[in-house]
C-alpha cells in the first residue's frame, strides 16, 4: 500500500491545500490515474484547484521520486504512488485496468550475460498483459 502522504510529510514537503488534495487522490494501493483523472477527483475535494496546479504537482512528485510516471500503452501517462517498492504491472488489454504485481525472483538476474551486450543493466520494467476478470467474462 502507498504511504505517499507520510513520505511527503517526512520530507518536509510544504503541504498546501492543493498539494495535499493531489497526494490524497493518489494515495492508495493499485492507483494508476491519468492527470485528468487526478484533476477530476481533486476538484471534487477542492473545487478551486486548477488543472495547471495538478499537472505541476504531479511533475514535482515525479521529480522527487515519490510518484512514478507509468506508460503501459500509447494512451495517457498514469501516475503510480507505489514508487518505493519494486513492482511490475499487470494490464488489461481491453479496458486498460492496471494492477501492481510483485512476482518472486529477480528479473535483472534472469537476463543472461550474453544477452546484456556489454550493458550495465540497472533497472527492469515488466508489463504483463491479458484480460481482467470483467473483460474476460464479457
Amino acid at each position: 500500500m502507498s504511504d505517499l502522504l507520510e513520505r511527503l510529510r517526512g520530507r518536509g514537503w510544504r503541504m498546501t491545500a492543493q498539494r495535499r488534495v493531489v497526494a490524497e487522490v493518489l494515495n492508495g494501493e493499485h492507483v494508476h490515474l491519468t492527470a485528468d483523472e487526478v484533476h477530476s477527483r481533486a476538484v471534487a475535494k477542492l473545487p478551486e484547484i486548477s488543472r495547471a496546479t495538478v499537472y505541476n504537482t504531479l511533475g514535482e512528485l515525479v521529480s522527487l521520486g515519490e510518484v512514478l510516471e507509468v506508460t503501459t500503452d500509447k494512451r495517457a501517462k498514469r501516475y503510480d504512488p507505489n514508487a518505493h517498492r519494486p513492482h511490475h504491472h499487470l494490464v488489461c488489454a481491453r479496458c486498460g485496468a492496471i494492477r501492481d504485481v510483485h512476482p518472486t525472483g529477480n528479473p535483472l538476474a534472469d537476463l543472461p550475460d550474453a544477452e546484456r551486450f556489454g550493458f550495465t543493466v540497472s533497472d527492469v520494467e515488466v508489463t504483463y498483459r491479458g484480460l481482467c476478470p470483467d473483460c474476460a467474462s464479457a
